[in-house]
């Protein structure tokens, strides 16, 4: 049975895919997860798809980092992630075009300290296709807030990575079938 999208309602979620993050997570596959992610980039504006980048960010002084968050206390401490810093730019080899949507996000979920939701019920959108940088952050983190606000989800395996491949290994093939469809971005991009 194959799988096609409803391109209309659907949208491509690229997350965390900023210099800072790539760098420290993609591992020794860099090259290869940045241009399949922009293969599938490329297809899915060839096909009408939305394309919504969702970054981390932070304001200036990091007034949105409680002293409490232990993961970002760290990012407070490093002063990266906030404008004008070069880690928190979109990575060159897979950047935004006009037309697409950019999102910043202030904790681990798209959905968090966000206005991705409000986008996404501005553009009917009832399908997210999921890739990104950790897997078991942003795309764990998104793909249980999308479950639960009913989204269909699709997660693209191989354009998704992390810095444990046994971890990654787990999520998608035990955890992330129950509550989404996984498929590589090849796979996906056949699909259009």
């Amino acid at each position: 049975m194959t799988y096609t999208p409803d391109r209309a309602h659907t949208a491509v979620l690229v997350m965390d895919y900023q210099a800072g993050i790539v760098g420290n997570f993609a591992g020794s596959d860099q090259a290869g997860l940045l241009e399949r992610a922009q293969s599938v980039i490329t297809a899915s504006r060839t096909a009408g798809i939305v394309v919504i980048y969702v970054v981390i960010g932070f304001r200036a002084g990091y007034p949105d980092i409680s002293p409490r968050n232990a993961a970002f206390s760290g990012v407070k401490q490093m002063g990266i992630f906030t404008p004008g810093d070069p880690n928190a730019e979109v990575h060159s080899a897979v950047a935004p075009h006009q037309g697409d949507i950019l999102v910043t996000k202030r904790r681990v979920s798209a959905f968090a300290g966000s206005d991705l939701e409000l986008v996404l019920r501005s553009k009917g959108i009832e399908t997210l296709v999921l890739m990104g940088i950790a897997t078991s952050g942003v795309v764990l983190s998104t793909l249980r807030q999308a479950a639960d606000s009913d989204y269909g989800i699709i997660v693209l395996s191989n354009c998704c990575a992390d810095r444990d491949p046994e971890v990654h290994r787990c999520l998608m093939e035990k955890v992330f079938p129950r509550q989404a469809k996984v498929m590589t971005g090849e796979e996906f991009r056949q699909s259009l």
